[in-house]
């Protein structure tokens, strides 16, 4: 046995697998601080088995991925079978290659300033004063603040989809079709790709204005006013690629110095505000503080082509679109899951009030028509001169291209009137450098790489010739060519006020899906969407997602047909074809929840560990005999899962089972609102019976794959062939990879007794199922808000799972690591009314020396699972020798199965085949040191919760070998005086819960 767990120790956690997607070039990624997977953990083994281990972070992290070797988990063969030496593969070799690591950013850098470098562009500097002189005070705060709902709600949709999992490359695109799946994904993705191609055109258009205004002030005009934006804005944009090309390892420094550019900008435009304009300033309007201009300003004055509320509104919202700048990089964050959310909505916040102090600087400051002549002052004209209009108060005569409409000057004229106001215009002009250039180099070089993730996923076809990959970086270059060529036919339009509409068309799109993809996960309940973050809500989301689709007609409505037919069209392909592609996607999750009435709908659905349901199969008997194991099993199942009651019957009892038996129970479990369906199988024997139910339950995806049995009290009193059968059932279930629960009660499940004694009715005793377990007592507390209907019904006996658990904990003793369902269970009854203010704490094995390292690495795993647990419990003291009263005890369960002396002088080999059930002092002593730590991890157990509303723990593993009576002691030594529930708990091996993404 030495031997095997020597080998098992170098193998399991380090077999290796083939992988297509490592890091190109021989590079091996090291995940930093978030490589869980310790030398000495690797070495840790739960005592149930030597080849068992305890949970491990590697067990559930993607090799795929992360490009170092995935640990595996052993096998149930492997447990149950350990295998010899020569069958155990090699352990894997160290292949030399060096390790890099990965650059991580702060969510400061990462996500905050990014945002906020994308959100203030070309729009704050050029468009926002004059949009405020259109719409007025009163309605350009309205703009922003609708503006700042959608981006907010959005937001906290991001928040939510990129916390549920981990989001590599590909950005927006990746966590809608992750979500929301292909159908809808897909074609989001090339609309996102090409809204970023235009956001790059409009800063570019922004950058290339400027300077052409720059130009004509120093009398350096070349062509016109529209041809020179050309003309800039191509050079701008084939320089912008060359960059691309050259590389982006300085883009971290590069925003900082931009971010400083901005904030210096900002800061002198507000100092230029309070300082005594000069007579040039005022030939342009500009005079400083004032109520009346202030109140001159606050109501709308449309004019022109473009003069009406909406018009502004999709003008103005690009500058609210560079939101999602954090999540595209969500893989380069030291902290997605805090980072995102906080980084993103600081940044809104922040750049809001940016935004909401602009607006009525300016507007207080500023009049809305001015000529820019510095004689028409007053003071410098004819005093006779007759005046009316508003700068006539400070001593300025602008009525003559006031009434005309001709003025050159004023905030509804002048776009660079920032540049004005401020202390030094050069500043500003610095200022819309670093907005236009940084915000135009983001969004060409974001809009490939969301491109190329969409190219890869080979959804649609003939695209895939752009996602080709070159360098050690994997460039897109290919798809810069192309999203060059997209900005550059938009530059040529040559008006920012065309473009921008546009791309508010495209976002606003984007937007309303991102939000319905929360909306929809949150709505299907799938036990996969656990998002970490948690303050959001799916209805507001789903507000969001209406308001964004009305507002691109609002804002250009044909542009919006346009963008809604190409998606119908893109997402019909897509429905078409059906890509054979598994993304455990919320789309899919809602089919799981059609396929209780139309099961039919499921049949086309590749199963995911993202929605993964424990599907039970719950060994009842006649459902209403053991009505607190119909309940538990209810509790977690209900409207998320399928569960079938199971009944065997004796064929020698059914000529006494009524016909109509089956009808009676069905009712039953309608007036106990328990979602369950009913099944019976006639059998000679359970376990027969058991394998047939487990075989045949189901229809296509909904099939069981937990079976769900109650606890044998009488074990040590039944017939031997009974006990056999029990146990050989539990072996079956593990051999057809169902994951295995059993549930204890100190006073028993059976309440035939009950209801036989009080005339109840009970459609059927059922000898398969053992009824002459002890009696449930009567419970002490009843649930007002119980689901049992109150019709007077007298065959309804209410369970301690109908009862509200209040601040009760849930503890789980997760001795071994079974895949995550031993977690999984606990976690959905939290989700329940009764159990919601349950807290779970989590006990596991560990070292007195690593105490802390042991339970760090657990506290890191539970977060990356966006589980919430109240505390984690490190057992050090399991090897400490048991009360001799406890281990007297087992000695006394486990006696009479011993084989005798007598017995012992013939052949046990034989006399073991005879009665299977017997034990052997070899087999005693063989099991003592772990029976031993059985019996103590069960005094820990009885300290620790002795307030708990649930035990769980770990089920040990049946050796195919194991004695029946030897493996029912262990059970009974380990969940033995609990005084609350226990349920006895372990998966098939397989993964059922995962913190990625995909």
């Amino acid at each position: 046995m030495v031997r095997y767990i020597d080998h098992i120790r170098n193998v399991i956690p380090g077999r290796q697998r083939p992988d297509n997607n490592l890091p190109p070039q021989g590079v091996t990624v090291d995940m930093g601080e978030f490589d869980y997977g310790k030398e000495q953990d690797k070495r840790k083994m739960s005592f149930y088995n030597p080849l068992d281990p305890v949970p491990k972070y590697e067990y559930y992290a993607k090799d795929t991925w992360t490009g170092r070797i995935k640990s595996t988990r052993p096998s149930l063969d492997v447990l149950r079978k350990p295998p010899e030496p020569d069958d155990l593969p090699p352990p894997p070799e160290d292949d030399g290659r060096p390790k890099v690591k990965l650059v991580r950013f702060g969510w400061v850098l990462g996500v905050m300033i990014r945002c906020m470098l994308n959100i203030w562009g070309v729009i704050m500097f050029l468009r926002l004063p004059w949009i405020t002189s259109q719409a007025g005070i009163i309605l350009t705060y309205v703009i922003i603040f609708m503006s700042v709902t959608i981006t907010t709600i959005t937001a906290t949709s991001v928040s939510a989809i990129s916390t549920n999992g981990k989001v590599y490359s590909g950005g927006t695109y990746f966590m809608i079709s992750r979500s929301l799946g292909p159908e809808f994904g897909a074609p989001i993705g090339l609309l996102f790709a090409f809204a970023n191609a235009l956001a790059c055109s409009l800063n570019t258009v922004g950058f290339a204005e400027t300077v052409r205004d720059v130009l004509k002030d120093n009398k350096a005009q070349m062509v016109d006013d529209v041809n020179d934006v050309r003309i800039i804005g191509t050079i701008t944009v084939v320089i912008l690629l060359c960059i691309t090309f050259a590389g982006m390892s300085w883009e971290a420094k590069a925003q900082i110095l931009f971010f400083i550019a901005l904030l210096l900008s900002l800061a002198n435009y507000f100092v230029g505000t309070v300082i005594t304009p000069s007579i040039e300033k005022q030939s342009v309007g500009f005079f400083g503080y004032h109520a009346e201009i202030f109140i001159s300003n606050l109501l709308p004055s449309f004019r022109g082509k473009d003069g009406s509320f909406f018009r502004m509104f999709s003008i103005f919202f690009p500058s609210a679109t560079g939101i999602l700048s954090g999540v595209n990089i969500c893989g380069d964050l030291k902290d997605p899951s805090g980072g995102i959310p906080k980084g993103t909505l600081l940044a809104i916040f922040w750049t809001t009030l940016s935004y909401l102090f602009i607006a009525i600087t300016c507007a207080s400051t500023v009049v809305r028509d001015a000529s820019g002549i510095v004689n028409d002052s007053l003071a410098l004209s004819n005093s006779s001169i007759h005046c009316s209009g508003l700068g006539c108060k400070f001593g300025w005569n602008f009525d003559r291209c006031e009434q005309n409409y001709t003025c050159s000057s004023g905030l509804a004229n002048n776009f660079q009137i920032l540049t004005t106001v401020s202390g030094s215009g050069y500043l500003i002009t610095i200022g819309i450098f670093a907005a236009t250039l940084s915000s135009a180099l983001g969004f060409l070089v974001s809009a490939p790489k969301i491109f190329q993730c969409l190219c890869k996923d080979n959804i649609y076809p003939y695209i895939g010739f752009f996602g080709k990959g070159y360098g050690e970086n994997n460039e897109p270059l290919r798809g810069y060519m192309l999203m060059f060529t997209i900005a550059l036919a938009f530059i040529l339009i040559g008006d920012l006020n065309t473009i921008a509409p546009l791309i508010s068309n495209f976002f606003l799109c984007s937007y309303g899906l991102i939000n319905f993809s929360c909306f929809h996960a949150s709505v299907t309940k799938s036990p996969g969407w656990r998002p970490q973050y948690r303050y959001f809500n799916p209805w507001t989301s789903l507000f969001a997602a209406f308001l964004s689709f009305i507002l691109m007609f609002l804002f250009t409505w044909w542009a919006a047909l346009v963008t809604s037919a190409i998606v119908l069209c893109l997402l019909g392909y897509v429905t078409y074809k059906k890509p054979q592609i598994n993304w455990g996607t919320s789309y899919q999750a809602s089919f799981y929840n059609m396929a209780l009435s139309f099961s039919m709908s499921l049949t086309g659905v590749n199963d995911h560990i993202k929605n993964f349901r424990p599907q039970c199969l719950v060994l009842t008997g006649p459902p209403n005999a053991r009505p607190a194991l119909v309940d538990f099993v209810g509790t977690f199942t209900k409207n998320i899962s399928l569960m079938i009651c199971g009944n065997i019957i004796m064929e020698d009892e059914k000529s006494s089972f009524p016909q109509h038996s089956t009808d009676m129970l069905v009712d039953w479990l309608n007036q106990r609102k328990v979602r369950s369906f009913y099944t019976s199988f006639n059998s000679d024997c359970l376990k027969d019976g058991a394998h047939n139910l487990m075989q045949a339950s189901g229809l296509g995806k909904l099939k069981p794959n937990t079976l769900v049995m109650g606890y044998k009290t009488n074990w040590q009193e039944c017939k031997p062939e009974s006990l056999q059968d029990y146990v050989n059932t539990i072996s079956d279930a593990f051999d057809c990879s169902y994951g295995i629960a059993i549930l204890r009660m100190m006073d028993g499940l059976d309440v035939t007794d009950d209801l036989q004694s009080s005339g109840r009715s009970l459609a059927i005793e059922n000898p398969a199922f053992d009824a002459d377990e002890v009696k449930q007592s009567e419970i002490d507390e009843t649930d007002r808000n119980s689901e049992i209907s109150d019709d007077g019904s007298n065959d309804q006996v209410r369970s301690v799972f109908q009862t509200k658990q209040g601040r009760k904990t849930i503890d789980i003793y997760w001795i071994s690591d079974d895949g995550g369902l031993t977690l999984l269970v606990p976690y959905l009854l939290t989700r329940r009314n009764r159990w919601k203010k349950s807290k779970i704490r989590v006990f596991i094995l560990g070292d007195q020396e690593t105490t802390k390292e042991d339970r760090t690495d657990m506290k890191m795993l539970l977060k990356r699972f966006r589980l919430e647990i109240e505390d984690i419990v490190v057992i050090t003291d399991v090897d400490k020798a048991p009360l001799a009263k406890n281990m007297q005890r087992y000695k006394e369960t486990i006696a009479s199965f011993i084989l005798s002396e007598e017995q012992a002088g013939g052949d046990i080999q034989e006399l073991k085949r005879l009665s299977p059930w017997k034990v052997s002092i070899k087999d005693l002593e063989a099991i003592k040191p772990k029976v031993e730590r059985t019996v103590r991890l069960n005094e820990i157990i009885k300290k620790n919760s002795i307030h708990a509303a649930l035990v769980v723990i770990s089920l040990p593993v049946p050796d195919v070998n194991c004695p029946s009576s030897l493996y029912m002691a262990w059970l009974e030594a380990l969940s033995y005086g609990i005084h609350c529930p226990v349920l006895l708990i372990r998966g098939n091996q397989e993964n059922v819960m995962t913190f990625y993404c995909q």
